[in-house]
C-alpha cells in the first residue's frame, strides 16, 4: 500500500515537496475510491490519483525520483567501490546544487505493517538512511546511518528490534551502497519485505520520454503463452471496445526478409539461442457473412497499440495489488478510455486487492467526469525561482458541485502555462 512519498532538491524539486494518497474525511466515491487499510491513523487510502500541470512544470520529475529511489534501493549494493552514482540536485540555487538529495517514502506490506524509509544521497555516496517500522502500530526505530563529513564516518543506530546480524551488514555496506540493500545480499529476512515493496510492487510507467524506460510488451505476450491469461487479455480489449474479436502471437525466426517487414518485437533470450521475433495478429469480425479479418498489430492505432502492450501491465498489477505510476497515460488514447482505465481501479469487482494508480495527464476533462474525489486531484506548478511545487486540489476546498475543468482552465487553482505572444 503506498501513503506518501516526499523528495527534495532532485530535478525541478528544490524545497521538500510530498504526494499523499491519505484520503481525506469527504464522503463521496468512498467505497468506489477509497480502501480501508487497516492502518492504525490512516483509517482510508486512495486508489488513485491524478496530477495536472503545464509542460515542464516537473510532474515527470516527481514520479522520476520514485523511480530513482527504487533504482537506489534494487542496484547500489552491486556498484563497485568507488563507483559515483547519478546524482541531479536542483541547479537554480547554487546551494541546493551543492547538498545531496532526500527521498522518503511511507507504504505497508501485505501484512499490514507500516515503513517509513528515507535516503539522502549525492553522486559520491549516501549522507543519510533510516527505516521506522510500525509492526504493532507504534514506531521502532530499527536503523539509522548518518555521515560525518568533517570525521569522515559513519554514526550507526541500531534497534535492538532489528533481528540478525546489523553490525555484519554495516561494516560490509559501503558508501555508495544503500544498508538495506546490502543487507538483503545478506540474508535478512525481516528487511525483506521493505525491499520487495520496491523491487516487486512498484510498477513505473515513462512511455514517451527519450533515454526513459519505454513500456515493456513481455507480460502481455506470457498472457497470450496462457490459455486462461488469453481469455482475460480478450476481456480486457473487448471491455475497451477495440473491435479486437481474437488474438494470435507467432515467433518468427530472425532473417534478413523478416527484419525488413518490421512491426516485430525482438524475444529476450540467451545469447545462445537462435534469435527470434515475436508476430502480434488481431481478429477482427466484421459481419456473419465473413470469418475473422487478420491483421498485423502494426496496422493498429497507435492507441491500440499502446493498450495491447501495456494490458500485461494493468492486469497483472490489478491481480498482485502493486502501485502503478503512469507519465502522461492520455497520450494517444481517447478521454474515454482514459477513463476506462481508471475506473478499473475504482471498485472491488475489478481490483480486489487494492492496486493503486497514480498518473499525470492534460486531459481537463477528467475533472468534471464524476471519476475522482476532490482529495485524489494534485497540481504541480513552478514558483518565481523555478522550482516545482506540488500541492492538493483540497487546499482550495472547492464544493461537491464546483466545476473543476472550468475553474482550472481559468487558473483558479494554478499549474497552468503562462502563453505569451509571438511577434513575427
Amino acid at each position: 500500500m503506498f501513503i506518501e512519498f516526499r523528495v527534495e532538491n532532485y530535478r525541478s524539486i528544490n524545497e521538500a515537496q510530498t504526494l499523499s494518497l491519505v484520503a481525506g474525511s469527504g464522503k463521496e466515491r468512498l467505497k468506489e475510491n477509497t480502501f480501508e487499510s487497516g492502518l492504525p491513523g490512516f483509517p482510508r487510502l486512495l486508489r488513485s490519483s491524478v496530477i495536472y500541470g503545464a509542460n515542464a512544470a516537473g510532474k515527470t520529475n516527481l514520479l522520476r525520483a520514485l523511480q530513482y529511489m527504487q533504482s537506489l534501493v534494487v542496484n547500489s549494493a552491486a556498484l563497485q567501490e568507488g563507483a559515483r552514482m547519478v546524482h541531479t540536485p536542483f541547479k537554480l540555487n547554487k546551494a541546493a546544487s551543492e547538498k545531496p538529495s532526500e527521498f522518503e517514502a511511507v507504504f505497508a506490506d501485505e501484512k499490514g505493517v507500516r515503513y517509513e524509509y528515507g535516503l539522502s544521497v549525492d553522486a559520491e555516496r549516501f549522507h543519510k538512511e533510516w527505516l521506522i517500522a510500525y509492526p504493532h502500530g507504534r514506531p521502532q526505530n530499527w536503523f539509522e546511518r548518518t555521515y560525518h563529513s568533517k570525521k569522515k564516518e559513519y554514526e550507526w543506530q541500531f534497534s535492538t528490534k532489528l533481528k540478525g546480524s546489523p553490525r555484519v551488514w554495516r561494516d560490509a555496506t559501503r558508501g555508495n551502497a544503500l544498508f538495506l540493500s546490502t543487507a538483503i545480499q545478506l540474508n535478512s529476512e525481516q528487511l525483506r519485505p521493505v525491499f520487495q515493496w520496491f523491487q516487486k510492487k512498484l510498477v513505473l510507467i515513462f512511455g514517451n520520454e527519450i533515454g526513459l524506460p519505454q513500456l515493456n510488451p513481455q507480460l502481455t505476450y506470457q498472457l497470450l503463452e496462457q490459455s486462461d491469461g488469453k481469455q482475460k487479455l480478450l476481456r480486457f480489449v473487448q471491455a475497451a471496445d477495440l473491435g479486437i474479436d481474437d488474438l494470435a502471437m507467432q515467433k518468427v525466426p530472425i532473417t534478413g526478409n523478416v527484419l525488413a517487414e518490421g512491426n516485430l518485437a525482438r524475444e529476450p533470450q540467451p545469447a545462445s539461442a537462435v534469435p527470434t521475433l515475436i508476430r502480434i495478429t488481431s481478429f477482427h469480425k466484421v459481419d456473419n457473412t465473413r470469418g475473422p479479418i487478420p491483421m498485423d498489430l502494426g496496422e493498429e492505432s497507435k492507441g491500440t497499440q499502446i493498450l495491447f502492450h501495456s494490458a500485461g501491465a494493468w492486469l497483472n498489477v490489478l491481480k498482485n495489488g502493486e502501485v502503478i505510476l503512469y507519465d502522461e497515460l492520455d497520450t494517444s488514447l481517447h478521454p474515454l478510455m482514459t477513463r476506462f482505465l481508471v475506473q478499473l481501479f475504482h471498485g472491488k469487482t475489478t481490483n480486489p486487492n487494492n492496486a493503486q494508480l497514480i498518473f499525470t495527464t492534460h486531459d481537463t476533462s477528467l475533472l468534471d467526469s464524476d471519476l475522482f474525489r476532490r482529495d485524489q486531484v494534485w497540481f504541480i506548478e513552478k514558483d518565481d525561482k523555478g522550482a516545482s511545487r506540488v500541492y492538493p486540489l483540497t487546499d482550495f476546498s472547492p464544493r461537491k458541485d464546483e466545476a473543476l475543468e472550468r475553474g482550472y482552465l481559468r487558473g483558479r487553482y494554478g499549474a497552468l502555462p503562462f502563453i505569451g505572444e509571438l511577434k513575427l
